[in-house]
């Protein structure tokens, strides 16, 4: 074996197609590390506009960036002198069989991109889908990413949320808070009803238009059941609800108006 010509190969790679790999990697490093930063900044002015939606706007930038270190990777690949027409037959031919195989991943990028066309609800909502509640803190292509009320996780893929049942909690400013209670049938209902609103009348978050109003809903043979309504903001919800549920039990207590109790009647035969 000739070392020297041996030598003279390597140095010759190195002096030409070596410091091309080098200058690629580091071209690569530099120019992924500029795409996310300036498009990040750029991102965060843009959602800062309030007349822009912070939905549309993550999930543009989020497809950007990739588009864009794709092109670079494109670019990179020709520099160093690889036939990028092979290449592109490869990758065509790899995206058919990628395609059949993930089957599924497409029918999420497909429902991800209806989300956002069609747009059911956007970050920082409050959902239910899926069997699940909680506030959308990311839109991705093809997953959504949901946090619930005790700060678990969850990402549900957007091909199954884009055809399943989507309740909004949050699209609306109001909500209305109904609450049911039940008061023996021997006590006085208007005065039940009338005890009822003045708790909710002296809640300072409950809406006084439209009025809220306490009426029977239904009874039975021990008790009747009063059925509350009453409108509030949707960020006010929960704190009315619980506020509500304690201060109005408490009202009936104070008023002795009492709460159904289970009873058994018992009858003996003497026989």
């Amino acid at each position: 074996m000739d070392w020297k010509a041996l030598l003279d190969n390597i140095v010759e790679w190195a002096s030409h197609t070596g410091i091309k790999i080098v200058i690629a990697v580091l071209l690569l490093i530099i120019s992924f590390r500029l795409i996310t930063v300036i498009s990040r900044k750029i991102e965060k002015r843009l959602i800062n506009k309030k007349k822009l939606d912070k939905t549309l706007v993550t999930t543009l930038f989020y497809i950007v960036r990739i588009v864009l270190k794709i092109v670079v990777v494109a670019c990179l690949i020709g520099f160093l002198g690889i036939d990028t027409g092979g290449l592109t037959a490869l990758i065509a031919s790899l995206g058919v069989c990628i395609g059949l195989a993930l089957n599924g991943a497409l029918s999420n990028f497909a429902g991800g991109v209806l989300i956002i066309v069609t747009r059911p609800f956007k970050i920082d909502d409050y959902i239910s889908a899926c069997g699940y509640e909680g506030t959308v803190e990311d839109i991705h292509i093809v997953y959504t990413k949901l946090i619930t009320v005790d700060n678990k996780v969850v990402r549900i893929p957007n091909g199954a949320l884009s055809s399943s049942t989507i309740v909004n909690f949050s699209e609306k400013d109001l909500r209305r808070v109904d609450l049911t209670f039940s008061i023996e049938k021997t006590e006085d209902f208007k005065k039940a009803e009338s005890v009822m609103l003045d708790v909710v009348n002296n809640n300072d978050r409950v809406l006084k238009t439209p009025a809220a109003t306490a009426r029977i809903d239904k009874h039975t043979a021990n008790d009747y059941q009063i059925v509350l309504k009453s409108w509030v903001k949707s960020s006010d919800y929960w704190d009315v609800y619980y506020d509500l549920q304690e201060n109005i039990k408490k009202a009936l207590d104070d008023n002795g108006i009492a709460m159904p109790a289970n009873k058994l009647d018992v009858h003996l035969k003497n026989d």
